[in-house]
């Protein structure tokens, strides 16, 4: 029997849940509630999040950490802390603002002036000429205007600019070198007849939006982060390192040149760019003689080899200084310290291999930390949002391609890949969905997630902000007003069982998908990697996604060239690249080597023509490699018979996650909108099957038979609700769930009364009503909980069976007063047992707080949001039947 689900069904599952406890300095009462409601939702650790607090690091700070770490030591709970006082992480609290010029943020920009007229002497005055100045944004948004209508937290003299280039196009091709006539920012040469393009290149600290953050590039610059936030907690409590204190949170750790959480800031775009005094020494180690001419580059976007070789020398030391700089001395400081390293960068539509809001590089921007973390907030992921909405709830463009087929598969693929994440990876989650987000979306989301191998969460957010905090809502507990606060304490048990579950075993995937990181730093138009995950994705063809750091540093990521391919672990049977005009060299070589111990290697739509970091083009090898159109490579990766779920018939919208653990599990989860019935073939499975159910804790009888060298097991998955597949013997009785209806009970006389969330349970007068009900008519503007209440008679005791097709949005039902649990998404379906003589069925909705919060909405936010258009109670049909 497997071991997992025997201690699950026994009652004991591990936690997997942190969620966010903001902290704004409230009283010593009121955190000592908020402890005891996010322990009480069945969360065995918390997050602090420090970003609202008036007095981080300092008295009034140490005296609620006191209180917060007293209740988690009763509670058997384990705190993680966010390791700065704003968001961003990179701020070191305000440490920044004091520090010597050279532990700050340092930037590079190219500035032109074009000049016509007769051959002469030119004298420019650069500086006079904004030749020298930051680039600026045009057209601003809403949330930028809110910085860029404020000072410069920082500003620094002008004579720590330095001027890297001068240089001079004329219009016959010729480039006169001038950085060595530049005086005192004047530049004198002799220009030509015709046109003449003057290119400067500064390095300057004033640019960029954050210019009192700490430069990632730089060991001291983030030693700050270290000794002002890190060291601070260390000696305040020491001893609770590695017992009580699990661990750190970097939020968004940032480069932070460019604009504003600008998303399209391909290299070769007009910004600046990060610089630092390290970072100038590695890239002109590299590029040589004539290094700062050759930066021109990284403001064109030519894919000629040149300025490809500019592009991804430079973007290929920036992110290697991240990597060792920040996150690795972080993770290190940590782990010397008996604590953990987590957290997330901004990955949203791609800006995960970029500069500005990221750092660069998925993989090396997290390389040192101990999860591999995602985030997931205001509505990236929706159901059924593969394609639509193209505009999120801000208004702002939303590639919800990227969100569904990339986003979890970059940290699912960081954690099993890389040997310091022991396969655990972390998704902040819930986050800024606003009120109307409620335990049924949550489920969706928890699902999306977890069948994609995330199995660490940090749901956003707990607040003890008096109700209602207008701060990036949903707030789990708002005070005892969130009416779903104990079905939010059920998911929550869910999501750790589940997550008990897909932490048992590596998972397998048989399909590996090289990153496009590197290839789009060199190439604007080169394929996201998403793109070929999905045809396969959709037919159950699991993928990772794997860098060409694989290929560079072989020890690190325990990679062993062969077939199957073998990284840390993982087995690979087949590699697709996406398409792309370069590819490192490392990766090119890599793959030649795959190919020639007989691996399957497979270029999506293109083939690379060259290298984006040395002359010459592919081996000669990979050019006997197919190049396969988008829209065949999930029949020509199918054709090699990987193992892989089969199904039938086809669906692509089912999701399919293969455990490894005591005996193989299979996750299954239904993102479409209907139910379906059918049957999956899981090639190399052998013996019996049965299957669990993570929401009641059960395990039931699975309808399975051998079939040609496999099982073939007959299944119905109905969408929001998931299913394991567990193979191996059950010892002990298994469920089976009902296979017929009897006659139905007619249920009539129904009484409504509602109460707000912080009432329950006192709630008004009843009135009679029919169902469906019309209460979101009825009464706009009410949240809370509604409760329906009839009776019925039977002849003698009867098992039963209760099915409530639809509800706004969490049940509970109760029959004569004993509640028969919770269920947050339809169809609702309970078997009760009722008694000769008259029954009382009781059933309690709790609505989301959506309708109480809208009116209370103002300025930008009022804006934004949508008018409530869901439903409030019972939105569907009851029916009562003898089973």
């Amino acid at each position: 029997m497997n071991q997992t689900i025997e201690k699950i069904l026994n009652g004991n599952w591990d936690n997997h849940i942190l969620p966010f406890f903001w902290q704004h300095g409230e009283s010593e009462s009121t955190i000592r509630e908020m402890m005891a409601a996010i322990h009480g939702a069945n969360c065995g650790a918390v997050c602090i999040e420090s970003r609202p607090h008036p007095d981080f690091c300092g008295p009034k700070w140490w005296q609620d950490m006191d209180i917060i770490l007293d209740e988690a030591r009763k509670r058997n709970m384990k705190v993680w802390i966010l390791d700065d006082s704003h968001f961003p992480t990179g701020f070191a609290n305000g440490a920044v603002l004091q520090a010597v010029d050279g532990l700050c943020k340092q930037n590079l920009f190219c500035n032109t002036l074009e000049l016509t007229g007769s051959a002469g002497i030119q004298c420019i005055r650069l500086r006079e000429q904004g030749l020298m100045d930051a680039p600026e944004r045009e057209n601003v948004s809403a949330m930028e205007a809110m910085y860029f209508n404020q000072p410069p937290a920082r500003v620094f003299s002008h004579d720590t600019d330095i001027i890297l280039s001068v240089t001079a196009r004329m219009e016959d091709g010729t480039i006169l070198d001038l950085t060595g006539q530049a005086r005192k920012e004047t530049v004198t040469f002799e220009k030509a007849p015709g046109r003449c393009r003057l290119s400067v290149i500064t390095a300057s600290h004033n640019s960029g939006y954050h210019r009192d953050y700490i430069n990632v590039t730089e060991k001291d610059s983030c030693k700050l982060l270290i000794d002002t936030v890190y060291e601070a907690h260390y000696k305040h409590y020491a001893a609770d390192f590695g017992n009580t204190i699990a661990g750190f949170f970097s939020d968004e750790p940032e480069l932070g040149n460019g604009f504003l959480y600008n998303k399209e800031n391909l290299l070769g775009c007009r910004q600046d760019l990060p610089w630092g005094k390290t970072l100038q020494e590695k890239i002109s180690a590299r590029l040589g003689t004539g290094w700062e001419r050759k930066l021109s580059a990284l403001w064109s976007q030519e894919t000629d080899s040149e300025t490809s070789l500019v592009h991804y020398v430079y973007m290929d030391e920036l992110t290697s200084l991240v990597r060792e700089s920040f996150s690795w001395q972080i993770g290190d400081w940590c782990r010397k310290h008996h604590v953990s390293y987590i957290g997330h960068v901004i990955e949203d539509d791609g800006q995960h291999c970029r500069t500005g809001s990221s750092l660069g590089h998925y993989f090396r921007g997290l390389e040192g930390q101990d999860m591999a973390g995602i985030d997931d907030i205001g509505g990236q992921v929706l159901p059924q949002g593969e394609d639509e909405p193209k505009v999120n709830h801000m208004r702002q463009p939303r590639n919800g391609e990227f969100y569904h087929y990339g986003l979890a598969k970059l940290a699912q693929s960081a954690a099993a890949i890389e040997p310091l994440k022991k396969g655990n990876s972390m998704c902040e989650i819930f986050g800024n969905y606003g009120w109307q987000e409620g335990v049924k979306l949550e489920k969706y989301l928890a699902d999306h997630f977890l069948v994609r191998g995330i199995n660490y969460f940090v749901p956003h957010a707990f607040s003890g902000k008096d109700f209602p905090d207008p701060d990036c809502p949903p707030h789990f507990y708002a005070h005892g007003h969130n009416p779903q606060y104990r079905h939010f304490g059920e998911l929550m048990n869910y999501m750790n069982r589940a997550a008990t579950i897909t932490s048992s075993g590596k998972h397998q995937v048989p399909a590996a998908i090289l990153y496009h990181g590197e290839a789009e730093w060199c190439d604007k138009d080169a394929m996201p990697f998403e793109k070929a995950l999905r045809v396969l994705y959709d037919r159950q063809i699991d993928c990772h996604v794997i860098p060409a750091d694989v290929f560079a540093k072989p020890e690190f990521y325990k990679a062993r060239t062969g077939n199957p391919f073998l990284v840390n672990g993982q087995e690979y049977h087949i590699l697709i690249v996406p398409g792309c005009r370069r590819i490192p060299e490392a990766a090119a070589l890599g793959l030649a080597e795959l190919k020639k111990a007989g691996l399957s290697v497979i270029f999506a739509d293109r083939k690379p023509t060259a290298l984006c970091d040395s002359e010459g083009g592919l081996p000669e090898i990979l050019l006997e490699c197919p190049e396969v159109p988008l829209g065949s490579l999930a029949d020509a990766v199918s054709a090699r018979e990987l193992p892989a779920p089969l199904l039938e018939p086809s669906n692509d919208r089912i999701r399919i996650l293969h455990i490894l653990g005591d005996t193989p599990v299979f996750m299954l989860v239904n993102e479409g909108t209907e139910v379906y019935e059918g049957t999956i073939y899981l090639p190399g499975i052998y013996g019996g099957a049965y299957l669990y159910d993570a929401w009641s804790n059960r395990a039931e009888t699975a309808d399975a038979a051998a079939m040609n060298g496999g099982l073939k097991i007959n299944i119905k998955l109905v969408p929001l609700k998931s299913s394991f597949i567990v193979c191996g013997e059950y010892t002990g009785n298994l469920y089976a769930p009902t296979a017929s209806l009897g006659n139905e009970i007619t249920l009539a006389d129904w009484k409504r009364s509602t109460c707000e969330g912080a009432s329950y349970p006192a709630f008004g007068p009843a009135k009679g009503l029919v169902l469906p009900d019309k209460l979101a008519e009825e009464q706009p503007e009410f949240s809370g909980f509604v409760r329906y209440e009839t009776h019925f008679s039977l002849e003698k005791n009867s098992a039963l069976k209760l099915i409530i097709t639809d509800a706004a949005e969490g049940v509970e039902v109760f029959l004569n007063g004993v509640s028969a649990g919770i269920q947050i998404v339809p169809d609702y379906i309970y078997e009760l047992s009722g008694r000769e003589g008259e029954n009382t069925l009781r059933i309690e909705v709790a609505t989301t707080l959506e309708r109480q919060c809208y009116p209370l909405l103002e300025g930008y936010r009022k804006m934004l949001a949508v008018p409530p258009a869901g439903g409030s109670g019972i939105t569907g049909e009851v029916h009562l039947y003898r089973i």
